[in-house]
C-alpha cells in the first residue's frame, strides 16, 4: 500500500463483519495468511471459505464461517427475521414458537443482539444445544495469544471494546457484567479477528467512513421485536458520531459488529477534493433485500485539485473593490483628468454614468475599480481631482476567466493579444492600440484592419 493511500468504505448497503472481511479480501489481502493467522486462534467448531458469488448481476467476495453442527446457528432465517410486517403479528408468531429462535440466553446480563447480513444471525434452537457464554476478558484473551500482529489485535480488542459497551449501556448492566453469548460465538470473534487480519496486512492505517446507510421496520429477536437500527448498533453510531442514513428499504443493514468495526478503524469521516482511485473490492453479504447487501471497499490516493490544459484556462474566482461616489459640481475637465490618473495609478476600470441627484441636478456617478490592496491611493486620488467628499466602497467576489497577454504576428506587423481561455478553448482578441497604429501606417479603416487581425489570430490559433 503506497505511503498515502487511504481505504474510503462505501456503505450504501450497509455494513456487517462477513461484509467487511470479503470486501478487503477483495481489496487484495492475503487469503492465505488470513487463514494461517485465524488458525492460532483458540476456538473449534468452525472452518471458513472464501469463494465469488453474484449480486445484482456484479461479481462479489463472499467470505464466509461454516460451523459444525453443535455450533450451528441457523442465521439465515429471513422469514423469522422479516417475514411479517406487522410488528403485532411477529409478536404473536413468535410466542407460538415452542422453541427459542433468540439471540438471548435466557438468564444472562446481556442480550446480545447480532445479525450481519447473514453471517452475524445466531438463531441457535436453545432446547437443542448451548452456546458457550463470554466474557469480553476471556475474549481478548483469545485475541491476544493468537498469531495476530501487534495492529491487528489492538483493532480486533478496541472493535469487542466497543460492542461490549454499546450492549452493556443497551441492556443497563456495568460492563464487566455483561457476558457475551452470540457476539462471543465462534463465528463472530472470526469475523471481527478476520477484518483485522486484513486491514493490518493491506497496511491500511486511514480509514475514510463518510455515512452508514441503514434500513427500517423491525427484526425479531428472542423476547420480541426491536426496531431497526438495533440498540447496540444506535448505542456505537451516538457515541462514536458515526454519520447515519435511515432509507425507506425494510431491513436491518448496519449490524453492531458491522457499526463496531466502523467505529473502532475510522480514522476520518470526509473525502478529499480529489482523489485518484488505485484498487476496488467488493463484499457480499448473505442476506437479500431490494437493496443489494453489498459493501465496496477502494484504496484511494488524495491529489491536488489541477487546471485542466491549456494553464488558466479555468474559471477563476477572485476578489475586487468598487469604489463610488457622487459629484453633481465637478467640472468634465477635473473628471478627465481623474480618470487618467485612476488608471495610471492601476485601476481595473474607471466610469462616469450620468445621474440625477438632489434637488433634480444632474451628476455624475464615479466608479472606480481596482484591487483590494489599491483602494486607499485609489481614494486618495479621487479625493485630490474630485469635487466629492465621501466614497463608497464594496467588497466583491467575481468570476473571471482566464487569460494571457503577449505580442504576436500578424499580416500587419506586430500587435499585442489578449488571449482569452474558456472550456478549453483560446479566444484571440487584439488590442485597440496595436490595431489603431497599424490602421494609421497603412491607411486603412480601423474596423478592416481589426477584423483582419482577429481573423488571422484565430485561424492560426486553431491550427
Amino acid at each position: 500500500m503506497g505511503k498515502d493511500q487511504k481505504l474510503y468504505l462505501e456503505c450504501y448497503a450497509g455494513i456487517s463483519g462477513d461484509m467487511t472481511v470479503a470486501a478487503l479480501l477483495d481489496l487484495g489481502a492475503d487469503e492465505e495468511k488470513l487463514k494461517r493467522t485465524l488458525e492460532s486462534l483458540k476456538l473449534d467448531g468452525y472452518s471458513v471459505s472464501v469463494s465469488r458469488v453474484k449480486k445484482s448481476g456484479l461479481d462479489a467476495c463472499d467470505f464466509a464461517v461454516n460451523l459444525d453442527a453443535e455450533h450451528e446457528n441457523h442465521d439465515h432465517d429471513m422469514a423469522y427475521l422479516h417475514g411479517m410486517e406487522n410488528p403485532e403479528k411477529i409478536q404473536e408468531h413468535h410466542h407460538g414458537h415452542g422453541h427459542s429462535h433468540g439471540h438471548l440466553h435466557e438468564d444472562a446480563h446481556i442480550h446480545s443482539h447480532e445479525h450481519a447480513h447473514g453471517e452475524e444471525h445466531k438463531h441457535g434452537h436453545s432446547h437443542a444445544h448451548g452456546h458457550s457464554h463470554r466474557g469480553l476478558p476471556e475474549i481478548i484473551e483469545i485475541l491476544r495469544n493468537s498469531d495476530m500482529s501487534d495492529y491487528a489485535k489492538e483493532i480486533a480488542v478496541r472493535t469487542f471494546q466497543i460492542l461490549g459497551e454499546a450492549e452493556a449501556k443497551a441492556h443497563g448492566v456495568p460492563l464487566n457484567e455483561v457476558h457475551f453469548h452470540e457476539v462471543g460465538a465462534v463465528d463472530s470473534i472470526v469475523d471481527i479477528a478476520a477484518a483485522a487480519i486484513c486491514l493490518d496486512d493491506l497496511g491500511i492505517r486511514e480509514v475514510i467512513i463518510p455515512v452508514l446507510y441503514e434500513g427500517s421496520g423491525y427484526v425479531r429477536c428472542q423476547h420480541g421485536v426491536i426496531p431497526v437500527p438495533v440498540p447496540a448498533t444506535l448505542n456505537i453510531v451516538s457515541d462514536h458520531r458515526l454519520r447515519l442514513h435511515k432509507t425507506d428499504t425494510m431491513g436491518e443493514f448496519v449490524t453492531p459488529t458491522g457499526a463496531a468495526i466502523a467505529a473502532a478503524v475510522c480514522t476520518s469521516r470526509e473525502l478529499p477534493e480529489c482523489y485518484r482511485v488505485d484498487r476496488i473490492g467488493l463484499g457480499a453479504g448473505k442476506r437479500t433485500y431490494e437493496r443489494p447487501s453489498l459493501l465496496r471497499a477502494m484504496l484511494i490516493t488524495p491529489e491536488e485539485k489541477k487546471e485542466s490544459a491549456p494553464l488558466r484556462s479555468q474559471v477563476l474566482e477572485d476578489g475586487i473593490l468598487k469604489l463610488e461616489c457622487n459629484m453633481d459640481d465637478c467640472s468634465g475637465e477635473a473628471m478627465g483628468y481623474a480618470m487618467e490618473r485612476l488608471f495610471a495609478a492601476g485601476a481595473r476600470d474607471v466610469s462616469y454614468t450620468p445621474v440625477y441627484m438632489k434637488k433634480n441636478r444632474p451628476g455624475y456617478l464615479l466608479t472606480v475599480i481596482c484591487g483590494p490592496e489599491d483602494g486607499e491611493r485609489m481614494e486618495e486620488i479621487i479625493f485630490q481631482e474630485t469635487s466629492t467628499i465621501g466614497i463608497r466602497r464594496q467588497y466583491m467576489e467575481r468570476s473571471v476567466l482566464g487569460r494571457d497577454n503577449r505580442k504576436m504576428m500578424t499580416d500587419f506587423g506586430e500587435v499585442e493579444v489578449k488571449i482569452i481561455n474558456r472550456n478549453g478553448r483560446s479566444c484571440y482578441v487584439p488590442e485597440y492600440e496595436s490595431v489603431a497604429a497599424a490602421a494609421r501606417a497603412e491607411k486603412l479603416p480601423f474596423l478592416q484592419v481589426y477584423k483582419a487581425v482577429e481573423a488571422q489570430l484565430n485561424k492560426e490559433g486553431k491550427d
